[in-house]
């Protein structure tokens, strides 16, 4: 199995590769993609990294799993390949972009022009099998994870974290808030985007804070 990922993250990350758990989760994910059907695919689990090299990251949104269901996850959390139906909370962050920024609803849900943007869309689990929610988590995954966003938190500059929901706001608690600007809400869900995700404004406060910082806004 060839991964794919930006060398820029290699250097940043050196520590991890080498400590014991990382070895284990190797294992683990070798082993399942060996012998189960799991997503995304295997050269696309750190496609996140290789869209946006660590030193031109400038917003990070925080997702937990990838999507289950084939054809789906690509590696970018809440994103799906070109043609595939947006998921439903997919189609809530779009109704709130629209109604924040007046950008059009795309025809593609695939948001790999926001990474290549600088938009790190990383999930907190990077693998999952077939239709079973939340099956890799508890391997290791969410430690790397952390040491991506402290990595991030301590080495980048006016970063804009974006966190939807508990388990997100949870993931995101060392984030150095003097450092960086970092908005939470409830999640796009729709089980919970009515109670506070509709109107969050993230995408226009999140282009503010950049230019204000002198560096280029997302085009959302």
């Amino acid at each position: 199995m060839t991964v794919k990922i930006d060398p820029s993250w290699n250097k940043e990350l050196a520590e991890e590769w080498n400590k014991p758990y990382f070895a284990n989760l190797t294992e683990f994910v070798k082993q399942e993609y060996a012998t189960k059907q799991v997503f995304p695919p295997g050269s696309q689990i750190f496609a996140a990294f290789d869209a946006t090299p660590f030193d031109k990251v400038k917003v990070v949104i925080i997702g937990q799993d990838p999507y289950h269901e084939p054809g789906q996850a690509h590696g970018l959390c809440f994103s799906v390949n070109d043609g595939v139906p947006f998921p439903p909370s997919l189609q809530n962050i779009f109704k709130e972009i629209n109604a924040d920024t007046g950008a059009p609803i795309p025809t593609s849900g695939n948001l790999t022009r926001w990474a290549q943007q600088g938009v790190l869309m990383l999930n907190a689990t990077l693998t999952v099998q077939a239709h079973k929610a939340g099956s890799h988590q508890g391997r290791g995954w969410e430690e790397f994870t952390d040491a991506v966003i402290a990595h991030l938190s301590e080495h980048g500059e006016h970063l804009v974290f974006i966190l939807w929901g508990s388990f997100a706001i949870k993931k995101g608690a060392k984030i150095n808030r003097m450092k960086h600007l970092v908005l939470t809400s409830p999640h796009p869900s729709p089980l919970s985007a009515y109670r506070g995700f509709f109107g969050n404004h993230h995408f226009s406060q999140a282009n503010a804070y950049l230019a204000q910082h002198g560096k280029t806004p997302i085009d959302w």
